[in-house]
């Protein structure tokens, strides 16, 4: 392996305003952020008690108890509004009296920061000027017309539910808090290191919620907690300075399909809906265009290349703690549409279904050169090996006579199930930098 250093011809001008453009007006100055929206403009406030409001005809749903499922405004009923409703929210705790890292990282009440804070950089918005989402909205799959089939959304499962946060809302927000299955949550994706992850938000006995620093480190978002006010990187979802130093958070399988792949499987699912409780952005357009291009450089990433693929090449990533992730380049896996390999002691498979639209390429986000659609599980189904291969319908399981679709479900509906593993779906510059061991199979 061959490390370079990126030249320092970084066109700093040109990286800020593509950033203030994903801002939107809220990134103007900080005053402009409006991490605290005014309820009667998105249609949904909270109660005294806490509970979250629902849109239209849909009745409230009831504040959260520990003991309490949480309720939904059921979509499907047909006397409810079908275009958008609330779902409860577990409450973040309470804002703390420590120090902030957000404010000054180097405090000396702090523990020793695990990266080097002269790395970490401004990208030009201020705290918050990339709105979270707060307050999500939500519709029912069924009612949406307003998604391209081939359109990235990341999908999510957990208990029994399903959800699709559409990656043209998530460009210009990066962040959602929410509650899935009474689980509170944080869906996050960074295009600048194309990648998604999904967070348990409690922590002992705090339940965070996140915002955007307006700093980035290996050309990766820094988060920022807002009860402590720590730093946090996006990239594996650990605490690197503040009062929470080290902490990391539990984090799910999270995958970027095709909505004509989400709605088709989980016709019931839940879609975030472009009414995010902040100033309209210009949903459906990517203010990176062009971005995914593999030999391109990364916006302000001042660490070293790694020579063996091209800074931007797209690859699927398995991690472990306490092992050196393994990486598949993207086009390998597109071309065979199955790999089978092995990592941290586990056979594995990892699959490319055709028709998702990389969101970064185009200036319309579902007008991008065809990604498809990863997958990555263990490759065995009850105790038997998988032997799989890519057809038109899903993936033949060869073995079983089962086919099953990216997410792992029988297309049959039937109860056979893959098990999915965590993966990442990232560029590679991004993996080599927090994980200069990684392997690359095949290659």
């Amino acid at each position: 392996m061959r490390l370079r250093r990126p030249r320092r011809l970084l066109v700093v001008a040109v990286a800020l305003a593509v950033l203030a453009t994903a801002c939107g007006d809220d990134a103007s100055n900080a005053e402009t952020a409006d991490p605290d929206p005014d309820p009667a403009e998105n249609g949904a406030g909270d109660d005294a008690d806490g509970s979250v409001a629902a849109v239209g005809d849909c009745s409230a749903a009831s504040a959260f108890e520990p003991d309490v499922d949480a309720v939904l405004c059921d979509p499907l009923d047909p006397d409810a509004d079908p275009a958008e409703f609330a779902v409860t929210r577990i409450s973040s705790t309470e804002r703390e009296d420590v120090p902030s890292a957000l404010d000054d990282a180097r405090q000396d009440v702090f523990e020793p920061a695990l990266i080097d804070l002269d790395r970490v950089l401004s990208g030009g918005p201020p705290p918050d000027g990339i709105p979270a989402i707060d307050e999500p909205l939500f519709q029912s799959a069924a009612s949406v017309d307003w998604l391209a089939a081939g359109e990235a959304v990341l999908a999510f499962e957990l208990g029994d539910e399903a959800r699709a946060y559409p990656i043209q809302i998530m460009t210009w927000h990066e962040l959602v808090n929410d509650t899935v299955a009474d689980v509170p949550v944080t869906i996050s994706y960074c295009p600048l290191c194309n990648s998604a992850l999904a967070y348990d938000r409690r922590l002992g006995d705090r339940i965070l919620d996140f915002g955007t620093s307006g700093r980035l480190y290996n050309s990766s978002m820094v988060m920022y907690d807002r009860q402590t006010e720590s730093l946090w990187t996006h990239y594996d979802g650990t605490s690197v300075a503040g009062v929470l130093v080290g902490a990391e958070l539990e984090t799910f399988p999270i995958s970027t399909i095709s909505w004509e792949d989400f709605r088709e499987i989980h016709p019931d699912g839940l879609v975030l809906t472009r009414n995010t409780g902040h100033r309209a952005r210009d949903y459906g357009t990517n203010p990176y265009g062009g971005y995914d291009n593999a030999e391109g450089r990364p916006f302000l990433y001042d660490g070293e290349f790694d020579d063996r693929l091209p800074p931007k090449e797209r690859v699927v990533v398995v991690r472990d703690d306490d092992e050196p992730a393994v990486s598949i380049p993207l086009v390998d896996l597109i071309a065979a549409g199955v790999i089978e390999f092995e990592a941290h002691g586990r056979r594995l498979v990892a699959v490319n279904d055709r028709g998702t639209a990389s969101p970064l390429d185009h200036r319309q986000i579902a007008e991008g050169y065809d990604q498809g659609a990863s997958n990555v599980f263990l490759a065995e189904l009850d105790g038997v090996p998988l032997d799989l291969e890519r057809t038109d319908d899903g993936f033949l399981d060869r073995t079983s006579g089962l086919t099953f679709d990216v997410l792992g479900g029988d297309v049959a509906g039937s109860d056979a199930r893959l098990t999915p593993i965590e993966h990442l779906d990232t560029f590679w510059f991004a993996i080599a930098a927090f994980e200069p061991d990684v392997s690359i199979v095949g290659r």
